[in-house]
Formats: structure tokens, sequence, C-alpha cells
């Protein structure tokens, strides 16, 4: 695991103390620099993690910023642009579109977010 964050480091992504990241997740591979993820999160397995997007007209970049504390679940696709709040938990197959505050839990494609009172 270690050799994995390592490569990843060396690639330009910006990993957290105790980063969990599960077997098949894909970081993008143009901009690995436009990632951050926080100490303490959990990335499930096969997630994807996108920090550009081609579209018919234009081509964006944009940064992904996940927070500490964060659990992201299996077969979710977390697009470029958006920023998960410390302590977010993020169920298995959901499609991250938009920014998901602190503590809150987001769910579905299309995503929907239940923030904890």
């Amino acid at each position: 695991m270690e050799f994995k964050k390592d490569f990843l480091g060396l690639c330009g992504m910006k990993l957290g103390k105790d980063v969990s990241i599960g077997l098949a997740a894909v970081f993008d591979i143009f901009y690995p620099e436009l990632i951050e993820i926080g100490d303490d999160s959990i990335i499930g397995y096969n997630t994807t993690i996108l920090a550009h997007e081609f579209l018919v007209k234009e081509f964006r970049t944009g940064k992904v910023k996940i927070g500490k504390k964060v659990l992201i679940g299996a077969n979710t696709t977390i697009l470029a642009g958006v920023e998960i709040g410390d302590g977010a938990s993020i169920c298995a197959a959901t499609l991250v579109d938009r920014d998901v505050p602190s503590g809150a839990f987001a769910k579905g494609n299309p995503m929907s977010i239940q923030v904890k009172k």
C-alpha cells in the first residue's frame, strides 16, 4: 500500500497521512496534481476521480479536494471541480457531480445530499 501512495505522490497527487486507497481505484491520468485527499480518508474499491472533462466545444479542468476523515464507497465516480468536506460519507456507486458539505451523507445518481443536524 505504501508503494501505491508513494507512486501517486510522485505523480503529483497530494495525499494526507493514513489515506487508504482500495484496489482498482483510478485517478485522473492527465492531471493528478489537481487531486488532493486529506488525512484518514478512505477511497473505496473501483472509485474513479477525474480532474478534467471533454465537452463538445470545450475542455475543462478542475481541482478535486477530498477533506479529512472522508469515506468514499466502492464504484463511486467523482467529477472535476468537486470539493468534499471533512467527515463526509459518500455511498457506494454515487456520481459526485457537485460539492458535498462537511459531515454530510451523499448517495445516488443523481446525487442527493443529507446534511447531519
